[in-house]
């Protein structure tokens, strides 16, 4: 019943920006804590960035910090991604997460995943 799903993903060039969004539906869209996380091909999925339920507390891989903003609008049951500076190594299927309350930061304990949105970006 409960169904994630992106958007915003894209071909850019290389120092250009992309917003993701993610729209949760089906549950109570506050009680969790909400994870970004990506796969390039030929590798593992890996964690982007996280939010807790009430947006206060926020979560970056090293590869994000200072380029990445995770938020969340409640009212909206939306959680976006703001990518900033881009580069190639960002190329990857960036996929949205939910968890019940925690961190949203650990694979194995997100509960809800949606499909994926490819994210290109060209040098």
């Amino acid at each position: 019943q409960v169904q994630l799903v992106e958007s915003g993903g894209g071909l850019v060039q290389a120092g250009g920006s992309l917003r993701l969004s993610c729209v949760v539906s089906g549950r109570t869209f506050s009680n969790y804590a909400m994870g970004w996380f990506r796969q390039a091909p030929g590798k593992e999925r890996e964690f982007v960035a996280g939010i807790n339920w009430s947006g206060q507390n926020t979560y970056y891989a090293d590869s994000a910090k200072g380029r990445f903003t995770v938020s969340r609008v409640n009212a909206k049951s939306t959680v976006y991604l703001q990518m900033n500076n881009l580069t190639p190594e960002d190329t990857a299927v960036y996929y949205c997460a939910a968890e019940y309350f925690g961190r949203g930061v650990k694979e194995a304990a997100m509960e809800y995943w949606g499909e994926g949105t490819l994210v290109t970006v060209s040098s």
